[in-house]
């Protein structure tokens, strides 16, 4: 398993989201919620909006285009249009900077 640097911790807004680029995978969404850091793919499983611009609420993040809702920790599409979930990765902490494992 490679790990991957996504961001440092600094550049998540506690309760908000940051969009990372990172060589070879596709763009991620990282989340600071209550429960701590999470990162999944970005673009929504429903259509090629950026989950990283959508509104979290609850351990949520609702798609900006078509308000479909999917669990930040697991990845699962809640609400429709979107029935495919979310790639979900597995992150390390390593001194500030997030990683994750792929």
């Amino acid at each position: 398993m490679a790990l991957h640097k996504v961001c440092k911790v600094g550049d998540v807004p506690e309760g908000g989201c940051f969009r990372a680029e990172v060589d070879g995978m596709p763009a991620l969404a990282v989340f600071h919620v209550d429960q701590g850091y999470f990162v999944m793919n970005d673009t929504c499983s429903h259509g090629e909006a950026s989950l990283s611009e959508g509104e979290i609420e609850d351990g949520q993040v609702e798609c900006p285009w078509h308000n479909a809702r999917f669990c930040i920790k697991t990845g699962e599409a809640l609400t429709f249009p979107a029935v495919e979930p979310q790639k979900v990765y597995r992150i390390k902490l390593v001194d500030d900077d997030i990683m994750v494992e792929e």
